[in-house]
């Protein structure tokens, strides 16, 4: 158990560092909007951008650490990591730094490798509880929000943000190639391929519902609420960045507390509480009281976090043999919960003047997946299906 530990701590290292630098967009995104003089549409688009990138490429990224091991991907993409900082640092124009903010998105794959990497430390009993500590590599994001602007203001510029993070992200590549190493002999091939999984396992389906709902509304609030702290509520870059990192690791300390709940009480069942509570805390987001937005927003941040560590618990348990794969799938969907709303709220604020439409979807796909949550703990849609399957 101690080897299994040292490799989840390594894992979840590497998660949070790449995930620091995949955020680091949004918490500069007011100083590039000042600098670039871009305007609340091109800027919604440049913090969606990474996010993008990163949601599809979880599922190959995925289907390679199941295939060749997490350690051999997970090494060389925090490697890599450098040259898309390099490139974000050198872009002064607004072109420029969408094409390196898309690249930069690869390393929110790291979320899809490092679970395929950690899952097979653990058994199936622990491992909601394993993949929620692993899932606290989120607070990378936390970290962005509040170091990315107090470094850009200290060395003058935000164009050197970027290298720092880059650099740690290369240093750890570094150790976790010497030190770390998987469980098991890396298969030879995938088991399934995507096509069978999607076709014969409909829970695969449901699972990719759901965290296009936790994960992404997560992300899409903590991508943009750096932007509507200072547009909506007129806070300083300062006050917003720490209200972000709260927000964040709100959502990333309660993941592991999702695991233990779901592997003690079932995945289906505290979902279906997670999405109710949802449902309240969308529709307190409408007012334009800080009041109620700051109550909504801190509530959803903590259940979002409960619901991400519920729906991973699933992943492992009912898809063993491919993980990685299945991994991948879901996050990339996460990740496209997250894409879409900062595009859209950007929209709503340029055409309407608010963003309570918005939020309005949001509880409106919270109380869909709470039923099918329920259906789900009944055993409607959740027995094992034949040959396998699950």
């Amino acid at each position: 158990m101690k080897e299994s530990n040292r490799q989840l701590a390594l894992a979840t290292i590497g998660f949070v560092l790449a995930f620091a630098l995949w955020g680091q967009i949004s918490a500069l995104a007011p100083l590039i909007k000042r600098d670039l003089g871009l305007g609340a549409g091109q800027v919604s688009l440049l913090v969606a951008l990474p996010v993008l990138l990163g949601s599809i490429g979880r599922i190959p990224l995925g289907i390679l650490a199941d295939r060749f091991g997490g350690r051999l991907v997970m090494s060389a993409l925090l490697i890599a990591a450098i040259i898309p900082a390099i490139g974000v640092a050198s872009s002064h124009s607004h072109l420029a730094l969408m094409g390196w903010a898309l690249v930069l998105g690869l390393m929110g794959t790291s979320f899809a490798v490092g679970v395929a990497f950690s899952s097979k430390w653990y058994p199936a009993g622990m491992q909601g509880t394993a993949l929620g500590i692993f899932g606290m590599g989120n607070i990378g994001q936390s970290v962005a929000s509040f170091a990315a602007p107090a470094l850009a203001e200290r060395l003058g510029s935000w164009h050197h943000v970027p290298v720092i993070f880059g650099a740690a992200c290369l240093s750890w590549g570094l150790v976790f190639v010497v030190f770390a190493r998987d469980a098991e002999r890396p298969v030879a091939r995938v088991q399934r391929g995507m096509a069978e999984i999607l076709g014969r396992s409909p829970l695969a389906w449901i699972l990719c519902l759901f965290y296009f709902v936790t994960f992404g509304g997560f992300i899409a609030l903590s991508v943009y609420l750096p932007i509507l702290l200072t547009n909506r509520y007129g806070l300083d870059l300062g006050d917003a960045g720490w209200r972000t990192a709260g927000f964040v690791a709100l959502a990333t300390f309660s993941r592991p507390l999702g695991g233990w709940l779901a592997d003690r009480h079932g995945g289906p069942l505290v979902l279906a509480g997670v999405f109710a509570v949802i449902v309240v805390d969308a529709l307190l987001l409408v007012p334009a009281s800080f009041v109620t937005f700051t109550a909504g927003a801190l509530s959803f941040a903590f259940v979002a976090g409960v619901g991400n560590g519920a729906v991973f618990k699933l992943v492992p348990e009912h898809f063993p043999d491919d993980v990685g794969a299945v991994t991948g799938l879901v996050g990339a969907f996460g990740g496209l919960g997250g894409f879409f709303p900062p595009i859209l709220l950007g929209v709503l604020i340029e055409t309407t003047g608010s963003y309570a439409l918005g939020f309005l979807g949001l509880a409106i796909a919270a109380f869909g997946c709470g039923l099918m949550a329920l259906r789900l703990h009944r055993g409607a849609a959740y027995r094992p299906a034949p040959e396998g399957v699950y």
